[in-house]
């Protein structure tokens, strides 16, 4: 009995809820990520990354573009939507520990973890997350914000 009525419940609640964000590719709106070397782009397609709650947002590279190590104060849920990007786990950029993931790879880069990212021909990644969003880069003189 219980499970019939969670189940139920499950449904309706599915089939009741209309979807809070809808997008295509074509009506993205893009603009410079703060936080970010100059270069990147990021669009929300969901929530407020400044605000306390769920977002998901898409962070484009051009190609030759890197980030410094850097961390988050929660996890990051990353997926590779376009080109490829390179990621890694340290305080400073090393290509031989790094994984190139390709169009559709996924990673989850856990709370305060330090890591880093590059691509050398460009590449867009979908970001969900729990906000507020916050980067802090392990090399101060890294953080773009400061220049």
């Amino acid at each position: 009995m219980g499970r019939v009525l969670l189940a139920t419940l499950a449904c309706s609640l599915i089939a009741g809820s209309a979807a809070s964000a809808q997008t295509n590719n074509a009506d993205i709106k893009w603009v410079p990520a703060v936080g970010f070397p100059a270069g990147a782009q990021m669009a929300v397609l969901s929530g407020d990354p400044g605000k306390s709650g769920l977002f998901t947002v898409r962070l484009r590279m051009p190609a030759g573009f890197a980030i410094a190590p850097h961390w988050h104060p929660t996890d990051e849920l990353v997926t590779v939507v376009d080109g490829e990007v390179s990621l890694g786990m340290g305080d400073a950029i090393d290509k031989a520990k790094s994984a190139t993931l390709m169009q559709g790879g996924y990673v989850v880069a856990p709370a305060k973890m330090h890591h880093y990212a590059y691509t050398s021909s460009g590449g867009t990644v979908q970001v969900t997350g729990m906000g507020p969003f916050a980067i802090t880069y392990v090399n101060p003189k890294d953080d773009p914000r400061t220049k």
